[in-house]
């Protein structure tokens, strides 16, 4: 019994053993079982959590059975994740997204896709789109095509995208994995121009192998013009290198043909060598000009080397350099070298000179420091560079330049104490004579107004004394007038003006009656020099004899004025009757003046700034010549004379009020006399001719963009004759003569642009609210050399179009004839007495002299990348043109062409013709200029 019972036991528990699914021998079996049956990817991680989830309860197992468990689960998953990884490795290891707005079919056996209908397809930084796929999900290869239609026109062609890379192709073949395709009739863009193929290959870095390839810069579906390429190599975002390859324009080969070459395509700044022009010049022979080498430095400043060479010795360099560091400054310099040797050496005309220019522009950001500043605007040039520069003979402006000006300004600012001091240096050069005027520095201190005795702690009313303000102005200068040849060779001390002024006003401000303003004010003025220049004459050579002596100098001088004036009001209301109920009112505002001011003589001997020296002449007649040692001093000398002087002024202004509906207000101001004045004054210290000269002012503000202005000065003494019939200013004024003060002269400038939109406002036909159109040329033309091409600048503008494709149509649905154009005419008139010409006795009148000056300038557009444009003028006193100047510019798409010339005071003529894009400006241009000795008569 004990023995059925022991193995009744046994049997039970080995039947409840292989009945639990957590054996392992059992979970083979299962295992097994389901991978047979499952359809779907094996070894997901789906499948492999539900293989977890459906496992035993281990909480009902024993120490022994769960280590068991757990020993065999080890061991499977081993197994598993080798599976997975060998299963990777021969695959990719990414998702692969694909869809298609179509249909899509896929064949479980081959592992294939093949989507129809604007299909893409994405593998990591991959983008594929065409409207036909075909995908293989063992090779990795993806194949994709266009759809042609029943008119044979292919539709949905592929479109790679790779990156920033982007591909446009008939047919692709790709492989995800080695990321290597193979492309037929490829189309790509690279900076500024485009690149196609008939067959190409893609390898795994991106580089492009093209055969029978074209690149041109131009936009349109059928370029006007490209390179044909045999073979090529492209290297995304950096370079193509070509074998064999010619010009093709229109489709038509041209014979121009090289035999390999690159373009580069980098983004960022590069380095490169800058191609030179050639051409001949008579009296220097052939020459390469223009060419160098560019450094691209950093992103903050580069650097252009230029140099020039002749067959004839001479030569040239130049260096110019742009430089701009964000929110801090920015500004360009160039410098060039000129040895120019014209004729033969050993010749009578050979000769050789040394010339060079200097431009420096430095701007400061407003944001970099609100209390300090620095600016510069240099422009040195010897007086022979212009001459010597072919470039000139194509500039006017530069040619013809008399005068350069260049200034270096730097100022602080103390906010606590309200002080700044600021520093110039200035330099005038007269390129005719090679004079140049050079102040080096300039320097001010100036403390703003402020109030001595006004109280900190204001109680009550402001007492009187705390209206006196005062200020300082200090001006230290240094500063000489020679050659531009004796600059270097010139003694600090002895041929250098310097000297220190001292400014100090005070100044106060009273309302007497609530209507009167008083404003008296008291001025000092010291100043301070190195020298001064003692005369006497020299009795035996009978000549002026200077000495200049040296040391500390003191000059100073004071005056006090007082000053009271008003305004008056005056209102008119016109009669209804006669005027209607459209004129509120009209305003007289009447402004009276009346000044008085002071100040000694400082001829007199106690001061010392007059001097005297007895001359005798060779006749023996003995005169006294008063002089003063500080003339020609940096700030001059004290006037002599006292001066004791009443001023009159008045100012008239009369306004205009009335109704207008388009005032927001319902009134509107007519300013019919914005001033009308006269001043004059009266000297109680003079002897004689007290009176000063009538001085009288208008202004009108009648049109809106122009301001009519004048001013008319009307002589108080009359002439009169002495005893050899000479004229003469007497001492008896014009009115006692019964007539008006004798005019002196006058002058006028206007200036009027005429254009289309201004005379349809004329008519009535055009828009007030209509802007006029912005100007072609951007920004301000500083007349500064930089690193920027201007042909290339105005060949990129240029290639820009002015209106949209669609043709404006008018109310009838025709063409709009459109030709915009603009004429400005500026005339200046000045009137002046003519003291050289002959004396009227019996008017008692000088002759006037009349000065004219009448300059024009417009453009026309004839048609949409066509523009003419012209400047000239006319000479009254030489009676012929001025500078005239005429240009021709035509956008052809892709080149631009212009033509200027030069028709007065001489002639020449410069002809470009380029690519606008700026890859292939110094490849594909063609120049033409007249010859620099020809350029006296060229037609």
């Amino acid at each position: 019994m004990r023995t059925k019972s022991i193995i009744f036991i046994l049997l039970s528990a080995f039947m409840f053993m292989w009945a639990d699914n957590g054996m392992p021998f059992l979970q083979k079996k299962r295992r097994g079982a389901a991978k047979n049956n499952s359809v779907a990817v094996a070894d997901t991680v789906l499948a492999d959590t539900t293989a977890r989830m459906s496992g035993p309860d281990t909480t009902k197992m024993d120490s022994l059975q769960l280590a068991i468990y757990r020993h065999n689960r080890a061991v499977d998953d081993s197994i598993r994740l080798d599976s997975l990884n060998r299963k990777k490795a021969n695959g990719i290891d990414a998702p692969v997204n694909f869809a298609s707005e179509d249909s899509m079919v896929y064949d479980a056996g081959n592992k294939l896709a093949y989507l129809f209908g604007a299909s893409n397809v994405k593998y990591e930084n991959m983008d594929l789109t065409s409207d036909r796929i075909a995908l293989s999900m063992d090779s990795s290869l993806v194949r994709a095509t266009g759809t042609a239609d029943t008119t044979g026109e292919v539709k949905g062609q592929p479109v790679f995208k790779m990156g920033s890379d982007e591909y446009e192709s008939d047919t692709i073949a790709f492989n995800f994995k080695t990321k290597k395709g193979f492309i037929n009739n490829v189309y790509t863009a690279q900076q500024d121009g485009f690149l196609s193929s008939e067959r190409s290959k893609r390898d795994s870095s991106g580089v492009l192998y093209l055969e029978h390839g074209r690149y041109t810069t131009c936009d349109l579906p059928h370029p006007d013009f490209y390179i044909a390429l045999s073979r090529a190599k492209v290297r995304p975002g950096k370079d193509v290198v070509f074998g064999p390859a010619y010009l093709v324009v229109a489709d038509v080969p041209l014979p121009i043909a090289i035999p390999y070459g690159f373009f580069p395509f980098t983004k960022s700044y590069s380095s490169g060598f800058i191609m030179p022009t050639y051409g001949d010049e008579s009296s220097r022979g052939f020459y390469l000009r223009d060419g160098g080498y560019y450094f691209a430095m950093s992103d903050k400043w580069d650097l252009k080397l230029l140099g020039e060479i002749y067959t004839k010795g001479s030569w040239g360099l130049s260096a110019a350099s742009n430089y701009r560091k964000r929110y801090k400054y920015s500004g360009s310099f160039y410098f060039s070298y000129q040895d120019t040797k014209n004729g033969d050496k050993g010749m009578p005309d050979f000769a050789e000179q040394e010339s060079f220019k200097i431009q420096w522009m430095h701007r400061q950001d407003a944001k970099a420091n609100p209390f300090s500043t620095l600016s510069a605007s240099v422009n040195f040039a010897t007086s022979s560079y212009e001459r010597n520069n072919l470039n000139s003979m194509y500039n006017p402006q530069s040619y013809t330049q008399s005068t350069r000006t260049s200034s270096v300004n730097w100022s602080t600012t103390f906010s606590s104490i309200g002080m700044t001091l600021s520093g110039t240096t200035n330099l005038n050069q007269n390129m005719r004579d090679s004079m140049i005027d050079l102040t080096l520095p300039d320097l001010n201190i100036s403390i703003s107004r402020f109030y001595p005795f006004k109280r900190k702690r204001m109680v009550g009313k402001e007492r009187w004394y705390e209206k006196i303000s005062m200020s300082y102005t200090g001006h230290l200068s240094n500063s000489i007038h020679t050659k531009e040849d004796q600059l270097m060779k010139a003694n600090l001390v002895k041929d250098w003006r310097n000297g220190f002024q001292h400014s100090v006003p005070i100044n106060a401000n009273f309302t007497l009656f609530n209507f009167l303003n008083i404003n008296p004010s008291i001025s000092f003025t010291d100043r301070m020099y190195t020298n001064k220049v003692m005369r006497s004459w020299d009795e035996a050579a009978q000549r002026e004899v200077c000495d200049t002596v040296y040391g500390f100098n003191n000059v100073y001088n004071w005056s006090m004025s007082l000053s009271a004036s008003t305004k008056l009001y005056g209102f008119y209301v016109p009669n209804r009757k006669i005027f209607g109920d459209k004129i509120v009112a009209v305003r007289h505002v009447f402004t009276p003046n009346v000044s008085f001011n002071y100040a000694p003589d400082f001829g007199a001997e106690r001061y010392g700034y007059y001097k005297t020296y007895q001359k005798t002449d060779a006749d023996g007649n003995v005169s006294l010549v008063e002089y003063s040692p500080y003339t020609g001093s940096l700030f001059g000398v004290p006037g002599r004379g006292k001066t004791g002087s009443f001023t009159f002024d008045m100012s008239n202004n009369i306004e205009m009020k009335i109704r207008s509906d388009k005032d927001s207000t319902g009134f509107k101001k007519i300013n019919i006399i914005d001033e009308l004045g006269a001043s004059m004054s009266y000297n109680m210290a003079a002897k004689q001719r007290p009176w000063s000269d009538l001085t009288m002012r208008i202004r009108l503000k009648w049109w809106k963009n122009y301001t009519f202005n004048m001013n008319a000065v009307f002589a108080t003494y009359a002439y009169e004759l002495d005893k050899n019939g000479k004229p003469y200013i007497g001492t008896h004024t014009e009115y006692s003569k019964g007539r008006f003060g004798r005019f002196q002269g006058m002058s006028q400038n206007i200036s009027f642009t005429l254009n289309p939109e201004k005379l349809k406002k004329w008519f009535g036909r055009g828009d007030d609210e209509k802007e006029d159109e912005d100007n072609d040329d951007e920004g301000m033309d500083t007349d500064v050399e930089s690193n920027v091409d201007d042909d290339m600048v105005r060949g990129q503008h240029g290639a820009k179009k002015k209106t949209s494709s669609k043709a404006e149509t008018d109310e009838d649905g025709y063409m709009k004839f459109s030709m915009p154009w603009s004429l400005t005419v500026g005339y200046g008139i000045t009137m002046r007495e003519n003291t050289a010409g002959r004396f009227n006795t019996k008017s008692m009148r000088y002759p006037y002299k009349f000065t004219q000056n009448l300059n024009f300038s417009g453009n026309v557009r004839i048609s949409d990348g066509w523009n003419i444009s012209f400047s000239s003028g006319y000479d009254f006193e030489e009676h012929d043109l001025s500078m005239t100047t005429a240009s021709l510019q035509r956008d052809l798409h892709c080149f631009s062409m212009s033509c200027s010339v030069v028709l007065a005071p001489y002639t020449s003529y410069n002809f470009s013709f380029r690519c606008n894009a700026a890859t292939l400006t110094d490849a594909l241009k063609y120049d033409k200029r007249s010859g620099y000795t020809n350029a006296v008569q060229w037609y």
